[in-house]
């Protein structure tokens, strides 16, 4: 069974390479994609955020550029790469498989 901090973290790289899957994006717009689409329910501290992009560019699964942003100024853009899609698809599927069975015994009638 995982620790709490490895399950955490493993969700934070298979929410960030789904929210990369979208397009490649910097850090700020990455956070406020997550908040946006999870109805302001999940935020993530830069203090998270930038330590997991980091190792996610390190596995390969994710690439950086220094690009112009929206505003005019320098910002690391990330992108999803052919490996982190495969391993997007791969912890997809793990998390749909734990999820629906943590969500079975959570529907469990009590007695």
């Amino acid at each position: 069974m995982s620790k709490p901090s490895d399950l955490v973290q493993g969700t934070l790289d298979l929410l960030l390479l789904k929210i990369l899957a979208l397009g490649p994006m910097h850090g700020w717009a990455i956070s406020q994609r997550l908040n946006q689409v999870s109805g302001d329910v999940l935020r993530v501290s830069d203090g998270s955020l930038y330590p997991a992009l980091h190792k996610l560019e390190q596995e390969g699964w994710i690439t950086a550029e220094w690009k112009t942003s929206e505003l005019g100024r320098r910002a690391k853009f990330y992108s999803l790469t052919r490996l982190g899609r495969r391993h997007l698809e791969q912890e997809a599927a793990n998390w749909e498989r734990l999820s629906g069975a943590i969500s079975s015994v959570v529907r469990l009638k009590e007695a």
